[in-house]
């Protein structure tokens, strides 16, 4: 199905399925790169399936010129729906990539047999609205290394490596080729204004930004502009930066983006239940030359995917969602309306 918006003009009302609307209330709260919520879903009929797509109009275009990180968060938006449709009774049937002339249509999840929810599936729905992404500095509290033994297993069910890097040569290597691309993006004016610009109501709290992005030994996205005016962060809070991961596939198509995503958010949502958040740190990764620098120095030759901080937040912000209106369409019409 091709899906695209059209004009209101004249219009009644659409009812959508009211599983549609549950899937996409979860789906729809999954992270995103600066909050950019680049997904559209789509119902087929009355609750007879569910599509995810990537609206690629709302991707970074200067930080995320391939669209690779936009398909992650989508990624993460279907494992909200895989979670969503088990916890409605059913187990779902997920087809990756299902039209290969059309980029944009990422996956259908259908209805298969009925099965209750697990314990575990049960325990990541409820910790959906808990998730939160993190920015700067965590509390002092180290991540228990059972429960990183059990991120690592979370990933692997999705096909991916969550690498835990704590050896102080690779920590060190690693924290010089996010500060290297953090230095280059924020001396390029129109990657800084992008940056920059996806602060606000709409976009990343600025609240959540109160701390100075080199607060960490791991630089972080300069939303407020900090670093165009020469401030430096009050203190460097070396010993909150939580426990540094990155998240690698086998390979590196755009059905491991999809998987890439599903793996992020599993680990995410299993995290966020035992009160543990991420941090993200992405910036080498939009850089090629960097990127292979990561895949062959600290993820034994995989591709890596995301770069994250595991800790204990001290404070969460959570961020506006797109209405459901605006993302949910039916035979490629926002539900609540039709011509």
């Amino acid at each position: 199905m091709s899906v695209s918006y059209v004009s209101p003009g004249r219009v009644s009302r659409v009812s959508p399925g009211h599983a549609a609307l549950h899937l996409a209330r979860a789906a729809s709260l999954a992270p995103s790169p600066h909050n950019s919520q680049p997904w559209l879903f789509a119902e087929e009929g009355h609750d007879h399936g569910f599509e995810v797509h990537l609206q690629g109009g709302r991707r970074m275009i200067l930080t995320d010129p391939g669209g690779r990180e936009a398909v992650i968060a989508c990624g993460a938006a279907l494992f909200n729906v895989r979670i969503a449709v088990r916890g409605l009774g059913f187990q779902p049937v997920v087809d990756l990539l299902p039209e290969p002339g059309n980029s944009g249509f990422l996956a259908r999840v259908g209805y298969g047999t009925h099965a209750p929810a697990t314990p575990e599936e049960t325990l990541l729905a409820r910790a959906m609205p808990r998730r939160h992404t993190h920015r700067g500095p965590f509390g002092p509290d180290p991540v228990p290394d059972a429960l990183l033994d059990d991120l690592s297993a979370q990933a692997w069910t999705e096909g991916a490596v969550l690498q835990v890097i704590d050896e102080p040569e690779k920590l060190r290597l690693l924290a010089d080729l996010v500060r290297t691309a953090e230095d280059l993006q924020r001396a390029d004016p129109r990657q800084a204004a992008e940056i920059i610009r996806s602060a606000g109501p709409d976009g990343v709290p600025v609240g959540a930004c109160r701390h100075h992005p080199d607060a960490t030994p791991l630089a972080g996205r300069d939303y407020l502009g900090f670093a165009q005016y020469c401030i430096r962060p009050r203190r460097r809070w070396a010993g909150r930066t939580g426990t540094v991961a990155v998240l690698a596939t086998p390979y590196d198509s755009r059905t491991d983006w999809l998987r890439a995503g599903q793996a992020l958010q599993r680990v995410l949502l299993h995290a966020a239940a035992h009160d543990v958040m991420a941090a993200f740190h992405t910036q080498p990764l939009e850089l090629p030359s960097l990127r292979a620098e990561i895949r062959t120095h600290l993820v034994g030759g995989r591709f890596p995917q995301v770069v994250l901080r595991l800790g204990r937040a001290p404070h969460t912000w959570g961020t506006r969602r797109r209405p459901h209106a605006e993302v949910l369409l039916h035979d490629g019409v926002p539900v609540r309306w039709r011509r």
